[in-house]
């Protein structure tokens, strides 16, 4: 963006960040990315100290003028995905464009997984139960 006091330029990880942040606003997303980014934000926030990823499952271009948006969401189970798709679109555009004055000439979505409420654990293992009990015996 350029005035005539200079130019503003907006590096790619803040509009990832800030879109990654508006995704997780939109209630029905259970979270952002595919299997392995998961996995590892899931080891990450496992680490004292350590923070979450804020723009995990996003990638974005940024032009001088314009950016682009692919989003990598998991959804839970019962949501109505393309009212949740437009949703994450809607206050995606609004933040990014408010915050960076970016023109956001798209938003892709991609549905990666459905979260069902069975796949939370107690003690982030798989094989029990968010009770506790185990699955076999």
């Amino acid at each position: 963006m350029q005035s005539s006091h200079g130019a503003t330029h907006i590096a790619e990880a803040v509009v990832s960040k800030i879109a990654g942040l508006a995704t997780r606003e939109v209630h029905g997303v259970y979270d952002l990315g595919g299997g392995a980014a998961r996995t590892f934000g899931a080891i990450r926030e496992r680490i004292p100290g350590a923070s979450t990823n804020a723009s995990q499952g996003v990638s974005v271009e940024v032009g001088e003028k314009q950016a682009a948006v692919d989003i990598q969401v998991v959804v839970e189970y019962g949501v109505a995905i393309a009212d949740l798709a437009k949703a994450v679109r809607r206050n995606v555009v609004g933040s990014l464009e408010r915050m960076t004055g970016l023109e956001v000439v798209e938003v892709n979505i991609a549905v990666n997984d459905v979260h069902l409420p069975g796949d939370d654990t107690d003690d982030g293992r798989t094989g029990h139960a968010a009770s506790g009990s185990p699955r076999v015996a």
